[in-house]
């Protein structure tokens, strides 16, 4: 199979990380196409915001259903369980790691570049973030890539620009790349809050990012701070 190397698809959740991979993207490749998954989480707000993120990006959105995640709950984001502080003692991870998850949405965004004929999968992954999430680490995403070619007998290229930077790093390149006003429309918080909660530990690591680039973190200037 023949593909367009200088076309991608970019898996965009709506948060900050895929936000910062998009504009990565516009800037590395002639056509970029951006790929939500809708895999029944809780916090429907993430699909908004992917949607917009899009659509003041200027590119094509596409949104795929996979209800099977809600079905297997297990979870705090697909499941009806709080989110937890701390690494569940059976499984060595936070409650928020949805097993396989990664796995999924990148071979479903394979399928969908394979219709549309790109090359490159962008996504933001990153083995330096705090959960330790086996299926974002830098192996794993080499493994599926060999699995992708194999099994559609295509050349896809997964492309991970945040894999080795703190969230700090990462807004730096964001601000460099000029993706912080995309941003100011993300989504973060596990509680699915607007303004963000400040609690969780997704707005934690955020504000923790921002604090340390000194940067102001856009989607704060313009929802404004957690009411807590």
């Amino acid at each position: 199979m023949k593909l367009d190397a200088s076309a991608a698809v970019v898996l965009l959740s709506g948060g900050q990380d895929s936000t910062t991979c998009l504009v990565w993207a516009q800037r590395t490749f002639t056509t970029v196409r951006t790929l939500a998954i809708d895999y029944g989480q809780r916090h429907r707000i993430e699909l908004k915001a992917a949607e917009e993120i899009a659509e003041r990006a200027g590119v094509a959105h596409a949104v795929l259903p996979c209800d099977s995640f809600a079905v297997l709950g297990g979870n705090s984001l697909t499941g009806s369980q709080a989110v937890a502080d701390g690494i569940d003692p059976e499984t060595g991870l936070p409650n928020t790691f949805v097993p396989g998850r990664n796995l999924i949405f990148l071979t479903l965004a394979a399928a969908f570049a394979w219709k549309v004929r790109a090359a490159n999968l962008v996504t933001g992954v990153c083995e330096t973030d705090y959960s330790g999430y086996p299926d974002c680490r830098a192996e794993t995403m080499a493994a599926l890539q060999l699995a992708l070619n194999k099994g559609m007998d295509a050349p896809f290229i997964i492309h991970t620009p945040l894999m080795h930077l703190s969230k700090a790093q990462t807004v730096i390149m964001a601000r460099d790349i000029g993706a912080l006003p995309l941003m100011a429309w993300s989504h973060t918080c596990y509680q699915g809050a607007v303004p963000p909660c400040g609690t969780c530990p997704a707005c934690v690591l955020r504000a923790k990012g921002f604090l340390e680039a000194g940067i102001p973190d856009p989607l704060i200037e313009r929802v404004g701070p957690s009411p807590r």
